[in-house]
């Protein structure tokens, strides 16, 4: 197979796309082969698992095969999903796993490796032109972008790509957008991610029959989809589990430490403590509690891996309140069975501390960009956040309804990345080595 014009990769919090684009035309999705069907949009995550008697033999899978590892056998599976929220964190240094070390970087050039391992003939040989897309912001209160970059031109060299260009997500999904232009716009794109949410704003022009691009203003902040799940978790979930609670020491009653429950704030972070010697602290407070049998449900949790599980009751909810002004929820794992129905204002009044932050970032890009909302021709949301009423609604106080687009929730950033790597003027758009004009 000949190497293809360019390959855009979009790394994300909760899946990983890639798109190839030649010459000219649209471009192309990378697809795996799995198990329950081919699909192009592959889960961020990994799997570690050694069996008891052969701890030698470790085996690490990725992507749906990671799930498939972790709902075969959860007790014994380190499963680790989201784990793009800790790239730029300067404490995260490195997590143990069946008793080796992972960095960042060996976590996600573990996880590139299998993505291209089962991307088969389409990832063979990587063409010259990689674009990798990068949130405007990264995840977490003061991120060192510079680490975080470091970190992934550790990883994605390991993969094969030899020189790392990076793009603004919302750029990528911006260039997506632009190919059913049919005339001059300044278009603001939002991308929701799992982790972040990023805006940019274009002005796309016709000159000589091409189309031109000029980048106008960019902002973005750390909350997103994962923000919101633990909104759900910590009204819903939490509760049950102790928080809230109390317990007795040394003849006193003390409130239970609340830093047990900040971790279901991020998945890789429940994953992390399972592993802490927090267990220890956690273990003891089910002797100690008021409600001890709220404990060892946060025990069961951490010990029996449910932390999938509750991932898909929290999205199914999530899903349907995106629909419905009311959804039931329900997470059953092991002995846990937690069930209440919850109204999509309830929902809302969650997320509002999230939703003020969006909000300012949408009118951070405005000002970035010198430009009023009444200068803005188009607004094209994606993402699956988009989805959410609310989120919606801070674009529909600010822009007329009928400029505002949504759609191509998980390919938009890959197929718009692979599609700037046709400009001739890549440095307009990208970071990273320079690269000839035309090459």
């Amino acid at each position: 197979m000949s190497a293809p014009f360019s390959l855009g990769i979009d790394f994300g919090t909760t899946n990983t796309v890639l798109a190839l684009a030649g010459g000219e035309g649209p471009a192309r999705l990378v697809r795996f082969p799995a198990t329950e069907g081919e699909l192009f949009a592959f889960r961020s995550c990994l799997s570690f698992y050694a069996p008891p008697d052969l701890p030698s033999e470790r085996q690490v899978t990725a992507g749906p095969w990671a799930i498939e590892a972790y709902v075969d056998d959860p007790a014994e599976t380190r499963f680790i999903q989201s784990f793009k929220s800790f790239a730029a964190q300067e404490s995260f240094t490195e997590t143990q796993i069946l008793g080796r070390r992972y960095r960042f970087e060996d976590l996600l050039s573990t996880f590139l490796l299998k993505v291209r391992e089962y991307g088969g003939g389409d990832l063979a040989e990587l063409p010259e032109r990689v674009i990798v897309g990068r949130p405007v912001r990264f995840v977490g209160g003061a991120p060192n972008e510079a680490l975080a970059l470091r970190r992934y031109e550790t990883a994605f060299n390991r993969m094969g790509v030899e020189a790392v260009r990076y793009a603004y997500e919302p750029v990528g999904a911006a260039f997506f957008f632009a190919r059913g232009l049919d005339h001059d716009a300044t278009v603001l794109v939002g991308d929701f991610g799992g982790g972040t949410s990023d805006f940019s704003i274009i002005r796309f022009e016709r000159v000589a029959g091409s189309l031109r691009a000029t980048p106008l203003g960019r902002a973005g902040v750390g909350v997103a989809g994962d923000a919101f799940d633990y909104r759900i978790i910590d009204h819903l979930v939490s509760p049950e589990l102790g928080k809230g609670g109390d317990y007795l020491s040394f003849g006193k009653t003390l409130p239970i430490p609340y830093k047990y429950y900040a971790a279901f704030a991020r998945w890789d972070q429940l994953a992390l403590l399972r592993a802490s010697r927090d267990m220890r602290e956690i273990r003891a407070l089910e002797r100690q509690a008021a409600e001890p049998e709220k404990i060892a449900r946060l025990i069961e949790i951490l010990d029996e891996n449910h932390g999938y599980r509750l991932y898909r009751a929290v999205s199914r909810l999530k899903e349907t309140l995106s629909a419905e002004s009311g959804a039931a929820f329900r997470f059953e794992a092991g002995s846990i069975d937690i069930a209440r129905d919850v109204a999509r204002a309830e929902f809302e009044g969650w997320i509002a501390p999230e939703l003020a932050l969006i909000e300012g970032a949408v009118d951070a890009a405005l000002a970035d960009a010198g430009l009023a909302a009444e200068a803005i021709d188009r607004v094209f949301l994606t993402g699956g956040s988009s989805l959410v009423p609310a989120v919606r609604a801070i674009f529909g106080r600010r822009f007329d309804p009928a400029r505002i687009e949504t759609g191509a929730e998980l390919e938009s950033i890959a197929s718009g990345l692979a599609l700037m790597g046709r400009e001739d003027d890549l440095g307009r758009w990208t970071t990273g080595p320079d690269l000839p004009a035309g090459r």
